[in-house]
């Protein structure tokens, strides 16, 4: 195998393909990535034996060929490179690296492309969906997944069609993320599964914004492919809870904040959280929501900012991440809290409200 490519380019194809790999044991199959040289192009392959990649960049083959390089390692001498062709040749078991702007080689130990695990394709049923509201739907769920692993199904963001719609749902037990969008006519039927946020993760940082994304769900794999990109993942197994049962029907209280002063005052206060609890406190009365901490052994911190709101004074304890991460992924000026007493659910909505909800389970007041 040799072939010339520009080094931007495959940096970062190779950055993600690292991304996937779930080992750094230069021993491990699993910690090396797949090259496959031909008709100018070069195929690239990573695999944790759950989420694969795949993808293809050009470049100018002089002798075709196929192995498996170090993920790591390729990944480091990419990024020691400045910027320009590097020619990658094969031959005595290592793969030479050498640049064609400065004075430099370095070579790696290869292993055998028999032994990268083979990867499945699914064809059946794909759909293509707008690549923008897809991300969307990440972004508005997936860090409220589950890290108990205890609790696997939850360790998942859950995904399902239903009627004309197609839904995304996260939670921890303690809160709850939700969006819903209009499925389209071209969305096939699908069984509801529970989907990994290592690949969702991966579209999140690595999708663009226009056009589309294909998607194919069986009962054990997601396949999603955009761009030059394939990637696929096993799904959860387990019973994702009735999250419907969580969604209060009917709210009683509510008051209008502005995102950015509100992100500011949570930002200030949570440097005094006891960090154990992370417990902030809302004092909410006409006019105003101060924002405050309860005294602990290094002090306290408290700020006021507007809000729109008639009634009676109240204080609602939560988690300071709980709120303070929808307030970052809602991209509206105003927010909207909804709630009916202080140890009950409050809802958080952008104003005016669109396709996604946010719910909380506030802590105890003492």
């Amino acid at each position: 195998m040799k072939f010339t490519c520009e080094r931007s380019v495959l940096l970062k194809e190779i950055t993600i393909a690292q991304e996937i790999i779930a080992t750094k044991n230069a021993i491990s199959i699993l910690s090396n990535i797949y090259i496959e040289a031909k008709d100018d192009m070069l195929y690239i392959k990573a695999t944790d034996l759950k989420v694969n990649f795949e993808t293809q960049v050009p470049v100018t083959v002089a002798e075709p060929g196929v192995t498996t390089v170090f993920g790591e390692k390729f990944l480091g001498i990419l990024n020691s490179y400045p910027d320009g062709e590097v020619e990658f040749e094969e031959g005595n078991g290592k793969m030479v690296i050498k640049s064609k702007k400065i004075n430099h080689r370095s070579s790696l130990k290869i292993i055998d492309s028999e032994k990268y695990p083979e990867f499945s394709v699914s064809t059946a049923d794909i759909f293509e969906f707008s690549i923008k509201d897809f991300k969307e739907m990440i972004l508005q769920t997936v860090f409220a997944v589950s890290d108990d692993e205890t609790r696997y199904f939850m360790n998942g963001v859950y995904f399902e069609k239903n009627g004309s719609k197609i839904t995304m749902v996260a939670t921890d037990g303690r809160r709850l993320a939700f969006i819903s969008k209009e499925a389209g006519s071209g969305v096939k039927e699908f069984s509801p599964v529970i989907i990994p946020p290592k690949i969702l993760n991966i579209i999140m940082k690595r999708a663009g914004d226009e056009g589309l994304i294909s998607i194919s769900v069986t009962d054990k794999t997601i396949f999603v492919q955009f761009g030059s990109y394939k990637l696929s993942s096993v799904l959860i197994e387990g019973q994702f809870p009735n999250y419907k049962r969580v969604i209060p029907e009917k709210q009683s209280f509510s008051f209008t904040v502005n995102r950015t002063e509100m992100l500011d005052a949570l930002r200030r206060v949570s440097l005094m959280v006891e960090q154990k609890s992370h417990r902030v406190y809302l004092g909410v009365e006409t006019g105003h929501v101060l924002v405050y901490t309860e005294e602990n052994e290094l002090g306290e911190s408290e700020g006021e900012i507007a809000c729109k709101y008639e009634g009676e004074k109240v204080a609602i304890a939560l988690n300071y991440r709980y709120i303070e991460e929808p307030f970052k992924v809602i991209t509206g000026d105003e927010i909207n809290i909804k709630f009916t007493e202080p140890n009950k659910a409050i809802t958080i909505s952008p104003v005016p409200e669109t396709d996604f909800f946010h719910i909380i389970m506030p802590m105890q007041l003492d």
